[in-house]
């Protein structure tokens, strides 16, 4: 939801500051007061492309910004947060209970007079695209230009989806096509191997040959390492060993002497504090002694063990050619021993598909053609979830566009399921000739061409749209439109804001009345803002601002004072003696009565 639009040196708007109802808002003013530069502006920071002619003359450059309150997590916010311009924490240590799961998103940008635009969202500078996305879920204009989006068959199918609420099915296919896909590019690999592919193979065959001849175990070349300097140093440990055996309990080295070790001096202390029956810490002392003696036991059992163990010097040869061998592999396919088995285990399914055995090919051929099937299957449910959507859709649509004062108008959506009975045919695309695909009649979004024909005015042919309607037809069209999925759109968040521009062309009378009606429905769900001419239909909004123009200096004569438009929000009398305007040109007492009456009377 749109909180605040800000204004400054846009056209004739030198500073303007918009702060648009939760509901709906009227734009209104004379034409030419500078209505269309506050369109500019929510352009601008959509990422549309921005004109150095639209900034004021005499200033160095143009700035619009947009805050909008949005669900923390929205798209938006998502977006937000990818782009790295979002915390996830909004560092408040007291919110406000009512904002607990609400985030505010400031979208600007700068046009200076010379040189190159910029974009920042959340105060951070971004990528014209990365503001383009994060607008495009939280504003949805429908003025002349920028509805003719939904001319593309792909924003229809999108719009139907939406309508259809088929998300589930869409994610169903989507997963069906991706395999189906995997499945097409490992064939197409396997179907154009050249020799460097066969080379490849041969390369790895024999590298998985040459690592099984080893047959390397993890950690087996640090052992041998080990293992040899034991071989290496045999005598010098034997030596050791031996010496250090003297000292602490010479029996271990020769069982007949009669020497005694640090062990045999420990029991005599330990025998002699026990004698000793006088309290006090010798008792203590005698414990220490007898937990010390303990470990001393185990140090020259571990220390026996080592003079029992007889390294294999002859043996040293084979440890080195050993090492020899898995320094090669681990040189060639290393660093590490674990390294080369995993390298090894890899290869082996990589030589699988460079085979490309008659037998292999087969094999995913049939997997390719049961994900096809699959894939058909459906695509064939979500088609028919279209289909179900597009007539409800069609039928809602033509009886709002009735009450908007076009009577006789109506649409047809149309689901067209393609056939594989048309493969071998030619499709036509953009004027040029293309050779349908072997996942014809699929592609990423099912098996369905979506087309939305509009009839305008009874007896005109069905045409599509975007190229059958005048600008005021085709607002009140999409008007239509998000009446008809409003729901739906909103998923129970308010945070789309709708902007509608020449919605009223061609309407008066009651029709006026009830195209208000209808923007005023649709604020029921989104946040509406609607530019008007009507005073029938701004009497419907829930807040009102008026752009004016006039000379900026004292001298409002002269014909060479600058001209400034300003941005006023008009509540109680001044609203009714701007309806009062809008109805007469005048504020006679008969319009101000009259506008009065429309004010009262434009409640749902």
């Amino acid at each position: 939801m749109l909180e605040e639009l800000e204004v400054r040196n846009l056209g004739p708007i030198h500073s303007a500051v918009l702060a648009p109802n939760k509901a709906m808002t009227a734009i209104t003013g004379e034409t030419g007061a500078g209505k269309s530069m506050l369109l500019s502006a929510v352009r601008l920071i959509s990422g549309a492309t921005a004109s150095v002619a639209r900034v004021t003359a005499g200033a160095d450059s143009a700035w619009a910004q947009g805050i909008f309150d949005v669900d923390e997590d929205s798209t938006a916010a998502r977006l937000a947060q990818d782009a790295g311009v979002l915390d996830v924490d909004n560092g408040e240590t007291d919110p406000d209970p009512d904002e607990i799961g609400r985030r505010e998103l400031f979208l600007s940008r700068t046009v200076p007079a010379s040189g190159r635009s910029r974009a920042v969202l959340c105060g951070h500078s971004v990528p014209r695209s990365v503001l383009g996305n994060v607008a495009t879920e939280l504003v949805t204009i429908h003025g002349q230009a920028d509805q003719l989006r939904l001319a593309s068959p792909a924003r229809q199918r999108e719009f139907l989806d939406m309508a259809a609420d088929d998300k589930a099915e869409c994610d169903t296919y989507r997963v069906a096509w991706q395999k189906l896909q995997t499945l097409d590019e490992r064939l197409n690999n396997l179907a154009n191997q050249e020799a460097s592919a066969r080379q490849r193979a041969d390369y790895l065959r024999e590298s998985i040959e040459q690592i099984n001849k080893v047959d390397p175990k993890p950690g087996e070349d640090e052992e041998l390492k080990e293992k040899r300097a034991r071989v290496e140093n045999a005598a010098e440990i034997a030596q050791g060993v031996g010496s250090a055996l003297s000292a602490l309990d010479a029996s271990q080295v020769d069982a007949d002497t009669d020497a005694q070790g640090a062990a045999d001096a420990i029991n005599h202390a330990i025998q002699a504090l026990r004698t000793i029956h006088v309290g006090g810490s010798f008792g203590q002392a005698a414990d220490r002694l007898e937990s010390l003696n303990a470990d001393l036991s185990d140090i020259v059992f571990s220390l026996s063990n080592e003079v029992d163990t007889d390294e294999d010097a002859e043996g040293l040869d084979a440890i080195n050619s050993r090492i020899h061998e898995l320094d090669e592999l681990t040189r060639r396919w290393g660093p590490t021993l674990e390294d080369v088995i995993a390298w090894r285990d890899k290869a082996a399914f990589e030589v699988e598909d460079l085979d490309a055995s008659p037998e292999k090919v087969d094999e995913i051929k049939e997997q390719r053609k049961q994900a096809f099937d699959d894939a058909v299957k459906a695509a064939e449910v979500l088609s028919k979830k279209r289909k179900l959507a597009a007539t409800t859709l069609a039928n809602t649509v033509t009886k709002e566009l009735s009450a908007l004062a076009m009577a006789g108008a109506g649409l047809e959506i149309r689901v067209i399921r393609r056939n594989s009975a048309s493969k071998n045919k030619t499709a036509s695309k953009d004027g040029e000739t293309q050779v349908p695909s072997a996942t014809w009649p699929l592609d990423a979004n099912g098996i369905d061409d979506i087309e939305f024909l509009f009839t305008p005015f009874p007896g005109s042919p069905q045409l599509p749209m975007g190229k059958s309607a005048s600008g005021g037809e085709l607002s009140r069209l999409m008007l239509a439109l998000e009446l008809a999925v409003a729901e739906k759109r909103t998923s129970g968040s308010s945070d789309m804001t709708f902007i509608f521009d020449e919605v009223d062309a061609g309407v008066g009378g009651k029709a006026a009345v009830e195209l208000g009606k209808r923007l005023a429905t649709l604020s029921q769900t989104s946040q509406v803002i609607v530019v008007t001419h009507l005073a029938q239909v701004a009497s419907w909004a829930d807040s009102q601002f008026v752009v004016s123009k006039g000379n900026t200096t004292a001298q409002s004569a002269s014909s060479k004072a600058p001209i400034e438009t300003t941005v006023n929000e008009v509540t109680g009398d001044a609203r009714i003696h701007e309806i009062a305007r809008m109805l007469s040109g005048s504020e006679s007492a008969t319009s101000l009565n009259h506008a009065k009456e429309l004010l009262e009377s434009s409640k749902l």
